[in-house]
């Protein structure tokens, strides 16, 4: 196992379980919940295989659906954030021709361009889990307050931990 894959392991199994005992117990005014565990998602480098990034995606979501008991929203949500995530990256990254080999951080696609990317992926993410977990529109405004207070909280925290993190990969 290489050292990139360790590292994302690690991160991934200290994420999912702060994700459980911790941060799904936290609930600021009754509607934002920070969502931490898809920074692994966000970050893994893009030379990931599709098929390899829908695996780890449903299993982080899978493990924190077991933890949580929320019956396979967070496996479905994450599968459809791992399917979504190269396109998502193009649409934000720099045009270059060694693509595959970046990692998403704000040091390799530039702060406008990675914070762009970490809002649009947690803002998928975020409207995904609502959504699937209120299964309809009964409450719209209820519904929209959870996504943009969780999504906005999940994005602050996450942002802060790219800045303060250090990846393998700088653009020269």
């Amino acid at each position: 196992m290489t050292k990139t894959a360790f590292n994302f392991t690690v991160m991934a199994l200290v994420l999912i379980l702060a994700q459980v005992i911790i941060f799904n117990h936290i609930v600021l005014f009754g509607y934002a919940m920070p969502l931490l565990f898809i920074y692994v998602i966000i970050r893994l480098p893009m030379s990931v295989s599709p098929s390899w990034m829908l695996t780890i995606g449903f299993l982080m979501g899978i493990s924190v659906d077991v933890f949580s008991d929320t019956q396979g929203v967070n496996a479905l949500a994450c599968t459809v954030l791992s399917f979504m995530r190269r396109p998502v990256f193009h649409f934000f990254a720099p045009r270059e021709d060694d693509i595959m080999m970046i990692q998403p951080s704000p040091r390799t696609m530039g702060i406008p361009a990675y914070v762009k990317y970490l809002m649009a992926m947690t803002f998928i993410y975020c409207t995904l889990v609502f959504v699937i977990e209120a299964f309809g529109f009964f409450h719209p405004w209820q519904l929209f307050v959870r996504i943009v207070s969780s999504g906005g909280l999940t994005f602050i925290i996450l942002y802060a931990l790219s800045s303060i993190s250090v990846g393998p990969y700088r653009r020269s």
